[in-house]
């Protein structure tokens, strides 16, 4: 009689985001620079593509793949850091480009940046400054200096994005 494993193997969360790209590679080297990843294994498939690809950025897992598709298939990913400026400037030097800035504090206690990596998917990073009850985070809402610092990671007409 066998037991049964647990339902979600170790290391992994409720959800696993999958990032589909044309160059796995180049995003993996791209996350170990930018967000201090640790690959944790591939799959290499002939010729000279990923069909399964692991990587670990803090707590979280993301799996990744050369992609079969005939468009592109973006990422839009949301990475807590400590520090979002340092993150922000260590993934620009890896190539990433500022979609947005790094945002005063946002209602609901978050400074917000927005990246695109070099293969197009999008990143949000997010460092939690507050923890506003959600009673707070609402009444925030209607205060002007949080209704501008949330229109800035609502603008889609940066490059790449309209």
């Amino acid at each position: 009689m066998s037991t049964r494993p647990e339902p979600i193997p170790e290391g992994y969360g409720t959800v696993t985001p999958w990032i589909i790209t044309s160059d796995t590679a180049r995003v993996i080297a791209f996350i170990e620079a930018a967000f201090d990843g640790e690959e944790l294994g591939r799959v290499e498939q002939p010729p000279g593509k990923i069909g399964h690809a692991e990587v670990r950025i803090g707590t979280s897992i993301v799996m990744l793949f050369d992609t079969p598709f005939k468009v592109d298939t973006p990422a839009m990913l949301r990475l807590y850091v400590e520090d979002a400026q340092a993150t922000l400037d260590r993934a620009v030097e890896a190539g990433a480009t500022v979609v947005t800035p790094l945002t005063d504090v946002q209602a609901w206690g978050d400074r917000v940046a927005r990246l695109r990596d070099p293969l197009g998917n999008l990143w949000w990073l997010q460092e939690r400054v507050e923890a506003p009850s959600p009673e707070e985070a609402m009444r925030r809402m209607g205060e002007p200096r949080y209704l501008k610092a949330m229109e800035q990671t609502q603008v889609m007409d940066a490059p790449g994005l309209a």
